[in-house]
């Protein structure tokens, strides 16, 4: 079933307020393009036919009209030699041939109105086709972004993204280690070298502090 009854409601359509409405924009635009572009070929195709169908009322009028002004010759013939029931058949005939012209003449402008109307309305459809066109376009452009959008936010809320931050700060971590472990290394205890001489220079200056009371003392006395 189409969206459009046909071509008025095509061009009387807002395209913007059917994709607003619908659940998948994307599925009901290239069903709106469909139907103008079959429409549009429908169309035309008709326009075709009344142009095809007005040449042919046309040849027809320009045949009667000769039909028309033979059976006027005819008439004064006939009339010239005193056949007068003759020449009145041969009006009869003329009147006939007049009465076809003057319908096909109505024919062709009725057609010609309808080919002006059809004229307009293929003008519009395409106009309307466009629209649709480039709101395709807009659809595919914001879809195409919304597609990387999602993309780029797997990439960075992820699984894999966040395996990427735990081997980093698994990398981190290690660094850590390998930094304490190189300050450590710079920390070493006195050897037993070093230990021993440092209990001799506590004598000595254990030594040096008696003698300086000793010196305090005599001086006081």
């Amino acid at each position: 079933m189409g969206i459009f009854s046909r071509t008025r409601d095509i061009i009387a359509a807002n395209v913007v307020d059917i994709l607003n409405k619908s659940e998948d924009p994307e599925k009901m635009i290239r069903m709106i393009i469909l139907e103008m572009e079959e429409t549009l070929i429908e169309v035309r195709a008709s326009a075709a036919k009344t142009i095809a169908d007005q040449k042919e009322i046309e040849r027809q009028i320009g045949r009667l009209k000769k039909i028309e002004a033979n059976w006027l010759d005819k008439a004064e013939l006939a009339l010239s030699k005193g056949r007068e029931d003759l020449a009145k058949a041969a009006l009869v005939e003329r009147h006939k041939a007049s009465s076809l012209i003057e319908d096909l003449s109505a024919e062709a402008e009725s057609m010609n109105e309808a080919l002006k109307a059809s004229e307009g309305d293929i003008i519009k459809l395409q106009n309307k086709l466009n629209e649709a066109r480039s709101r395709q376009s807009i659809l595919a452009t914001r879809y195409a972004g919304a597609k990387q959008r999602l993309k780029m936010r797997d990439l960075y809320q992820g699984s894999q993204t966040e395996e990427a931050f735990a081997r980093f700060e698994t990398l981190e971590r290690r660094v850590d280690i390998a930094e304490g472990q190189a300050d450590a290394a710079g920390i070493r205890g006195m050897s037993l070298e070093e230990e021993i001489d440092n209990l001799g220079s506590d004598d000595k200056i254990e030594q040096e502090l008696a003698e300086l009371r000793n010196q305090l003392r005599h001086k006081q006395g």
